[in-house]
């Protein structure tokens, strides 16, 4: 609220005019009485109808009633106060942008600045009013109906993502549903059958209801492999999930984050997974750590004389963590390092006074057209 009162109140300066001109005292007593009265009613009226509408949009009728009100004070004060309050309807217009629906605000911002010229010729000179009432008129009230525009489509991409993301949560809760359905569905049936066959056959055929019974255990270890195996499956960190989670989180923090958005198709899934798991760490010792603004993530192939390597690279601007030169224990960059030598894979990181740069390479198999083919001797 504050700030947003900040950012309206800034406006305020052009209130220097009629105040200058009440604290000259060339008026009368009534008139500056009258004048100080209008000037607070005015500033309240405008404060308290630009503040509650961007907050909470009000009833049309009495946004058009407090319009009217500071039209016809910017216009009574003017007419009687002299040319120096010709800056009230610089307000009128930057409230008329802040409040109306953006075909009407253009015709009103139009017709508010018509106004202040017309009867800015009859109580000052129209060389004076053109470029210093004039031009900040239509660039107040125009530049109001930009910042609203601006608000609402920020408003909806934000609940444009939040169904998004909703509608992500149905689409996995029903996928994981449909997977333990067909999982479980069958197996569970087939228990039930077996169990059933097997009490019937018990009294009069031990045997037969023994190997039955065999049969139930070795589907209920079946089942348990299944269920096990896919929920591994759910857990398993993907490398586009976390670039875009990296992004997110660091754009979160505040941090500006230059992060791709997709990964190589050929990648193995165990060298993507670890890969996975580099990239939440690096990020989220940027985030707790570094202090940085700007963090980069780069993901590229190389080629070396070992062979072809995807590389992972996190350089954020901050400052140095200590220890930091080489993996120490404790800090993640151990587990990370066990990680990628399991892949053969290697962890690289450097400190220094341009910032923080975790590295990681895993190797790339290569495709069978790739393979030379050797031909015999």
């Amino acid at each position: 609220m504050l700030q947003k009162l900040m950012w309206v109140g800034i406006w305020l300066a052009f209130m220097g005019a009629p105040i200058g001109d009440l604290l000259d005292h060339h008026h009368a007593a009534p008139a500056t009485v009258l004048g100080w009265l209008g000037l607070a009613g005015f500033v309240t009226v405008y404060l308290a109808l630009v503040l509650r509408h961007t907050a909470s949009p009000l009833a049309s009728a009495t946004v058009y009633s407090l319009l009217g009100f500071l039209a016809a004070l910017a216009v009574t004060l003017s007419l009687t106060l002299g040319g120096a309050w010709l800056v009230l309807f610089v307000y009128v217009s930057v409230s008329c942008g802040a409040t109306l629906p953006l075909a009407l605000a253009t015709w009103a911002i139009l017709v508010s600045t018509a106004g202040m010229t017309v009867i800015g010729t009859r109580v000052t000179d129209v060389g004076d009013v053109v470029p210093g009432l004039v031009i900040p008129a239509l660039l107040g009230g125009f530049a109001m109906t930009g910042v609203r525009h601006l608000i609402r489509t920020s408003v909806e991409l934000r609940e444009a993502r939040a169904t998004v993301a909703q509608l992500a949560a149905n689409e996995e809760r029903l996928r994981m549903a449909r997977d333990l359905h067909d999982l479980l569905g069958h197996s569970l049936s087939l228990i039930t059958l077996k169990s059933e066959l097997a009490g019937r056959m018990l009294p009069d055929y031990p045997g037969q209801a023994a190997r039955q019974v065999a049969d139930i255990e070795q589907v209920s270890r079946q089942a348990l492999v299944d269920v096990r195996a896919a929920v591994s499956g759910y857990r398993r960190a993907t490398l586009p999930a976390e670039l875009a989670g990296a992004r997110t989180m660091l754009n979160a923090a505040g941090i500006r984050a230059d992060v791709p958005s997709g990964a190589p198709d050929e990648l193995p899934a165990a060298e993507e997974e670890v890969l996975a798991w580099v990239l939440r760490e690096a990020a989220t010792n940027v985030v707790r750590h570094s202090g940085a603004r700007h963090c980069t993530v780069t993901l590229e192939e190389r080629q070396t004389l070992d062979g072809r390597f995807l590389e992972l690279r996190v350089h954020d601007d901050g400052k140095p963590r200590p220890g930091s030169a080489a993996p120490v224990a404790g800090n993640g960059l151990t587990g990370l390092a066990e990680r990628l030598e399991k892949v053969s894979g290697v962890l690289e990181t450097e400190a220094g006074r341009a910032g923080f740069t975790l590295t990681a390479r895993v190797p790339l198999i290569p495709g069978p057209s790739e393979i030379p083919l050797v031909s015999g001797p």
